[in-house]
């Protein structure tokens, strides 16, 4: 067996393999292998063989990506003449192959079709403004497009439109609860080749968002960076991250919507933990983060964050408690454009901005779980108390009751869910106002 020295790394073994198959007569089934491997010139070298079947077999494997929603979205916000009832069905269709030289391809289209136009869909483009805002807008396009290899042990790197969570999603997420979800193009390493520790690196240039291709907002461009380091400790999972964003600006967005206010540096650490004692699991998180503008970020501030929660739970009840503090210094509030924000400070979205005086946000939780009941694979059932007021100055913004019911069976998930934000008669019009939300979904995965 002759080993190739020529180029280097596996892209070396792929120019050399199709030169073979070339001469064999058979150079169509390896284009898409050679352009991955040249992608990747980091892989071991590897000997040249006749291994045309290898291809074939990563076919065979392919597996499909279905994921289809219906969802119906009803919204009632004071000072806003109608409601919102917005009808709408998601579907992202594709398939992951398996692994030909350590490299797998996934692709995935999405299309999302409004059933009825009762409802303002993009709040940067002024129309349909007699309903209150439901961010799912009509979009058809590539969701996800990317390529994984894991040819060093311990190591995957990620090319392509993809998508990206990182520890809660508090930072960085793929806003899965709206329809269209966020997938961002970049280059992304995963290593765990240290016991116990976990690097994470991004470079992203565009942020697919869920307002679509056709919205003005839909795509963010600028070179980003996230670093993520996790370290399993006894006292439980300790993670330091760094995410350093910078946005390019958007003809037409300002104030408020201008993607450069988004433009940060956030640093910070999390500690999260569970251990089971006897029946009961406690369980802890805290979390820290210092923020300041970066790029071309046209505000001048230094903002912390702040997260602390406790938790409880025994046969199927978990019990929580949580803290979460993001200051403001009066002009901007702490940011977090990378956010699934929606799991964050109540499901009515009145605060998916912070506002400049901050929030301080202190909810109780209580969530019942259960498996294999009333025909049903799974059953959940959760009740969220949100106490909202300004952390700058003594201004109180509100509280929020949220509650959800879901279930289970085979591919099929139901979903019933509630919110309903009352302003407090302090808080400013222009932060919050009176907003009720009520979801009823069916959702089929494979």
């Amino acid at each position: 067996m002759r080993r190739v020295t020529s180029f280097g790394g596996k892209s070396q073994v792929a120019a050399h393999r199709l030169l073979c198959m070339h001469r064999a007569g058979r150079k169509l089934i390896l284009v898409l292998p050679f352009w991955c491997c040249a992608a990747l010139p980091w892989a071991a070298t590897a000997a040249c063989a006749d291994d045309a079947g290898s291809l074939e077999q990563a076919l065979i494997a392919t597996k499909p990506l279905v994921d289809i929603r219906l969802r119906h979205e009803e919204v009632e916000q004071a000072g806003i003449a109608n409601n919102a009832d917005a009808n709408t069905l998601r579907a992202r269709l594709g398939g992951e192959t398996g692994k030909f030289l350590g490299t797998s391809l996934l692709a995935e289209g999405e299309a999302m079709f409004r059933l009825d136009d009762d409802y303002r869909p993009d709040n940067a483009v002024p129309t349909y403004t007699q309903y209150p805002v439901v961010a799912d807008p009509e979009n058809y396009g590539i969701n996800r497009l990317q390529l994984s290899n894991t040819s060093l042990p311990q190591t995957t790197v990620r090319v392509g439109r993809q998508r990206i969570v990182l520890d809660d999603q508090r930072f960085v997420g793929n806003v899965g609860w709206r329809q269209n979800e966020v997938t961002f193009d970049a280059v992304r390493v995963i290593n765990q080749s240290v016991p116990r520790l976990t690097l994470d690196l991004t470079f992203l240039n565009k942020v697919h968002r869920i307002y679509g291709v056709d919205s003005p907002q839909g795509t963010y461009g600028g070179d980003s960076y996230l670093v993520n380091v996790g370290y399993r400790s006894p006292l439980g999972k300790l993670t330091g991250f760094a995410y350093l964003l910078d946005f390019d600006p958007i003809a037409g967005l300002t104030g408020a919507l201008d993607p450069r206010r988004g433009s940060t540096s956030t640093v910070g650490g999390r500690l999260a933990n569970m251990w089971p004692v006897a029946a009961f699991k406690f369980g802890y998180t805290l979390s820290y983060a210092s923020q300041k503008p970066r790029g071309d970020n046209p505000l001048n501030f230094q903002d912390d964050y702040f997260f602390g929660q406790l938790t409880a739970g025994v046969a199927g009840f978990t019990l929580a408690a949580a803290d979460e503090n993001l200051h403001g210094n009066g002009v901007a509030g702490f940011a977090t454009p990378l956010a699934t924000l929606h799991q964050f400070q109540g499901w009515a979205d009145k605060f998916l901005t912070t506002p400049a005086n901050g929030i301080d946000d202190r909810s109780a939780s209580l969530t019942w779980t259960a498996r294999r009941t009333i025909g049903i694979d799974a059953l959940s059932a959760s009740a969220v108390y949100h106490g909202f007021a300004a952390e700058r100055v003594s201004t109180n913004y509100g509280r929020e009751w949220d509650w959800l019911l879901t279930g289970k069976w085979r591919r099929y998930t139901g979903t019933l869910k509630y919110a309903d934000y009352q302003a407090a008669a302090s808080t400013p019009v222009a932060i919050a106002r009176d907003t009720t939300k009520f979801w009823a979904q069916v959702e089929y995965v494979w």
